[in-house]
Order: structure tokens, then sequence, then C-alpha cells
């Protein structure tokens, strides 16, 4: 056999190797961090639930935040603002003109949604945020 086409099918058996022995994907390539729904004791999915009680523009565009966190994760302001604890907050502002809030927790690499509310003062009321933690000590104890 020709010596150069012996180099190029060594060149070529290498290289189909290396494309298959790598089954890691690299650090920097985007991928997207599964997002979970808290689920209580008795089964139900408080924050799926309330999403489902949304007109279908305001559930759209919490989804596209949701999502947006999940690509971009760990992400910062305007998106994503975090609360002490290892709460995160979802901030999305809805074309209704209302203000919704998701409570997250990163935990086992998952998103986990704990609780949402449509937001109706400038600050997080307490009982929201305790309900969250709440819930983040129940997802870490299972």
């Amino acid at each position: 056999m020709n010596p150069a086409r012996m180099a190029w099918k060594n060149r070529a058996t290498k290289v189909l190797f290396m494309v298959h022995s790598k089954r890691t994907v690299p650090e920097d390539l985007p991928h997207k961090i599964p997002l979970i729904f808290f689920r209580s004791g008795s089964g139900t999915e408080p924050v799926r639930d309330w999403l489902k009680g949304l007109d279908e523009v305001e559930r759209h565009a919490i989804g596209k935040d949701l999502l947006r966190a999940q690509w971009r994760w760990p992400i910062g302001m305007p998106l994503c603002r975090p609360m002490a604890g290892g709460l995160w907050e979802i901030r999305t502002d809805l074309p209704t003109k209302r203000t919704a809030r998701v409570l997250i927790c990163h935990y086992r690499g998952h998103l986990v949604a704990l609780h949402a509310f449509i937001k109706k003062t400038r600050s997080t009321p307490p009982e929201e945020l305790e309900l969250a933690r709440k819930r983040q000590k129940e997802a870490e104890y299972e």
C-alpha cells in the first residue's frame, strides 16, 4: 500500500477513535439544568398547580424565564436574585402588568421550583420566603 495512503488511514482511524471515545460534554458548551417541581407529601405540585391557574400569556412569560435560568445557570440580576440560605428568586414582569416570582433552589444538579406567587409589595413577603424554606428543607431531606 502507498505510504501516503497508509498515513491517511491511520489519521482517520485515530480521529474516529477520538470522536467515539469522548462521551462527556465539555464544560464550556452550554447545557440545560433540569427543572423539577417540588412535590408535597400528598403528591401535589403546588408551583405547577399555581402555573396552571394563570392565563396563557402569563404562563408563557414565566416559563420563558424559567427556561432562561435553566440554560444560563448560575445567572444574576435582573432575572434571578439570590436570597439567603440557597434560595433564588426568578423575577418575571408579566404582560398583564403584574409581577410574578418563582422561588427555586439548586439541589443535586437540578433546579427545584419550591414556591411561586404574584408579588404585590416592594419587598418579598416573609411568609412566602418561610414557605419556600420549609419546602427546601423537605426536598433536601427526602
